[in-house]
């Protein structure tokens, strides 16, 4: 892509999330300072699918923090995109489910639209409607515990979809099911962006994953984290794990993450 296609790009689709040269220290009374981020320069454009990989302690969630607004940076600056507010439509998924146990899943999906006053009518029908289309339909009045894995993660998605995000922020949201699972989750998860066309930004450890589900695919250096290499997956969707030039990815990416950059 050339330099002038790359602006007119940028152009048509408005920018979600902007970070510039942004750094992270984290310091302590008793040890020395820990350097997380340094210089990280990040440019993501609204309904983008981005995926994060790294090796573990590289700052990914660290990251996600600072732009989720749960943390400040100490160097650089972060931009949002216009309409993107913190703690308003900005939503977060964790690796483990944020479910309150003792709430009900339909309760729980509706708990942020309660903190913002929708009416219980109003919060009880998008509820309905986000775990039907997250395959939970008939388990509104069920409890976490009686949900296996996999379902309580579904229930966790519908949670952050329903404020309507415009920037949805997953941290390992899948690394705790099993393959089968998290190829299920996968695909539910890529029907639901193409759907609602919010910007996710995805940290994962797992490389056939973030070429499955990504836009691009970010590969974040060792501590202190800044981001090593970029790849744009131009592959049709749903992606075919068993195509060569997928194959040919994985290598270029996995080699990346061993630090032989070419």
């Amino acid at each position: 892509m050339t330099h002038g296609k790359i602006n007119n790009l940028l152009k048509e689709k408005p920018i979600a999330l902007e970070l510039r040269k942004v750094g992270k220290v984290f310091r302590s009374d008793t040890g020395p300072k820990l350097r997380a981020l340094e210089n990280v320069n990040l440019r993501v454009l609204q309904g983008e699918f981005v995926t994060l990989v790294g090796a573990t302690g590289c700052g990914k969630t660290t990251l996600l923090n600072l732009i989720a607004g749960l943390d400040t940076a100490d160097e650089g600056n972060l931009c949002l995109g216009q309409g993107l507010r913190f703690g308003d439509n900005i939503a977060h998924v964790f690796q483990h489910y944020t479910l309150f146990p003792w709430r009900t899943v339909v309760s729980n999906v509706s708990f942020g639209l309660q903190m913002r006053s929708v009416p219980r009518s109003e919060r009880q029908a998008r509820a309905a409607k986000l775990l039907a289309s997250v395959g939970l339909e008939g388990f509104e009045d069920a409890y976490p515990h009686e949900l296996s894995g996999g379902m309580r993660q579904r229930a966790a998605i519908a949670q952050a979809l329903a404020i309507e995000p415009k920037l949805l922020l997953m941290d390992e949201p899948f690394g705790a099911v099993d393959d089968s699972t998290r190829n299920e989750l996968q695909e539910m998860l890529t029907n639901l962006w193409q759907e609602n066309q919010a910007t996710i930004l995805f940290v994962t450890h797992n490389i056939d994953e973030a070429i499955v589900l990504g836009d691009r695919v970010l590969v974040f250096s060792e501590r202190p984290g800044r981001i090593a290499r970029e790849f744009k997956i131009d592959l049709p969707r749903p992606r075919d794990r068993m195509a060569k030039e997928f194959t040919d990815l994985f290598i270029r990416i996995r080699t990346a993450l061993s630090g032989q950059l070419d």
